[in-house]
């Protein structure tokens, strides 16, 4: 485990130089943040698209690995290299002129097929029951399946981001959980991809945490989901983990839960499910009076709390493990409706 602090303080160290690198470039080609709704935590334009620093941190990192021998450049890397800079363009565009959901999915499922023609895809889950066959097999549902995985957790980072710092940090926390159990069933190509990321993001995080120099943008928050995609398929659902499908949700239970949440809410509200609103949990952290660093740090312990979670239940045989994911997942649904989470503010 050791090893893996090479690729993390490298990453680390190539990102905290980039991000001031594009701080320049936003302001000199207009990728700002102007405020110009109550949503805004901010009163004055921030530069924007700081996602670009964590990606070319990424690229570059990867490289420097194949170049040393501890990744080679096979077709999965190559695939996340494309796809993500799929993304990115993507990003950029949105950041700058602005793309409606559409758009943004038809770029994500891009990205996500360049994924699967590079050999990512989810192609079974393990039988959680513990009895008959120990692999579920999913055949002819294997790509559409991996697709809507890959636009699913992509776009999850992308709606937490609402606070300075919030999907930074939590997508680093989600990183390392999920590189604990790439390591622990030997996928080391992962395991270092996953140092990488959690790397730019600690890069990252000194220009974003409040009060932040500058924002990621659709540019980071969607480039965070689609790598953090790979990294569950890649790392957790090939691997023989009991609960192939579960463990990977509960790492990324902030966003996930946050974003399910939202999506009921606005159902049930009568409002479109892509439609903003102020009812994410951050939101909700902040009303009861935390400030936004109290309720980033409240965020982070979350995740820290979920990813460490996943860890043991990944120990777990199949019953045991679907018993207590079972009652996470009671508990968390109770504290959603405790909290109101499912009702939009003022029901």
């Amino acid at each position: 485990m050791e090893s893996l602090l090479i690729p993390f303080l490298v990453a680390t160290i190539i990102c905290f130089l980039m991000t001031p690198v594009v701080i320049k470039l936003a302001k000199r080609f207009g990728f700002m943040d102007i405020p110009k709704d109550n949503r805004r935590m901010h009163n004055k334009p921030i530069p924007l698209s700081g996602g670009l620093a964590m990606y070319i941190t990424l690229v570059v990192s990867i490289l420097i690995f194949v170049k040393l021998g501890y990744i080679s450049l096979s077709t999965e890397i190559i695939g996340l290299i494309v796809g993500s800079s799929v993304i990115v363009v993507s990003g950029l565009i949105d950041d700058k002129v602005g793309l409606s959901p559409k758009k943004k999915i038809v770029f994500q499922l891009v990205a996500g097929i360049c994924l699967v023609l590079g050999g990512v895809r989810i192609d079974f889950f393990n039988n959680p029951f513990g009895v008959g066959d120990p692999f579920i097999y999913i055949k002819y549902l294997s790509i559409p399946i991996t697709l809507f995985w890959i636009t699913g957790i992509t776009n999850t980072i992308n709606l937490i981001d609402g606070l300075d710092g919030l999907a930074a940090g939590v997508s680093m926390i989600c990183s390392i959980s999920l590189m604990c159990i790439a390591y622990k069933f030997g996928f080391t190509e992962v395991t270092i991809i996953a140092a990488i990321l959690a790397g730019a993001c600690l890069g990252f995080l000194p220009f974003n945490f409040n009060p932040a120099k500058i924002f990621m943008g659709d540019t980071g928050a969607l480039f965070l989901g689609f790598v953090l995609s790979y990294i569950s398929i890649e790392g957790v659902m090939k691997s023989v983990v009991a609960l192939t499908i579960i463990v990977p949700v509960i790492i990324l239970g902030v966003p996930v839960f946050d974003t399910a949440f939202a999506m009921i809410r606005r159902k049930l509200s009568g409002k479109s499910m892509v439609e903003a609103d102020k009812g994410h949990l951050h939101h909700r952290l902040l009303a009861m009076g935390l400030s936004q660093r109290q309720t980033v740090i409240v965020l982070y312990t979350i995740s820290i709390i979920f990813g460490v979670l996943a860890n043991v239940i990944s120990r777990f045989s199949s019953n045991q493990g679907l018993i207590v994911s079972i009652i996470i997942f009671i508990v968390i649904i109770a504290l959603g409706f405790m909290t109101g989470m499912f009702k939009t503010k003022g029901e």
